[in-house]
């Protein structure tokens, strides 16, 4: 078993990696009758796609021995209506690095382009993904 997710009541949950026994909670969003005091179960879904991102680029980048410490992802994510759901996650990468030729930064990018995570969601989900440099 990975994790375990006990319901607190009042639309929180929290949720436990077992091996660790790391913690966090989630709340339901305020648009959904929820308190939105911490990532909801949807915010975490397109958030684990750029922490994803980051950690294969992360690999790819020691592969390479070139430090990317202190990129950054920022995570935009789009609700649909009927049904309730992710339409669109729009992740802008700043990579860190200084003078990452052209193709460093074309390894970097199909690394994270291809995290486990991005390949598990959806086709019908829009993925807009930028990197800045």
């Amino acid at each position: 078993m990975t994790s375990k997710v006990t319901y607190k009541g009042d639309l929180r949950t929290e949720c436990e990696h077992l091996q660790s026994k790391s913690k966090f909670i989630t709340d339901a969003p305020i648009d959904n009758q929820g308190k939105g005091e911490a990532f909801s179960p949807t915010d975490t879904v397109a958030t684990a796609a750029a922490s994803c991102m980051l950690t294969i680029m992360g690999i790819k980048a020691r592969d390479m021995e070139i430090d990317i410490e202190g990129t950054t992802a920022e995570v935009t994510k789009t609700m649909a209506a009927d049904p309730r759901r992710i339409s669109g996650i729009k992740i802008l990468i700043a990579v860190m690095g200084d003078d990452l030729s052209d193709k460093q930064r074309t390894i970097l990018e199909n690394a994270g382009r291809t995290c486990p995570v991005l390949q598990s969601i959806h086709p019908d989900i829009e993925k807009d993904i930028t990197f800045k440099y």
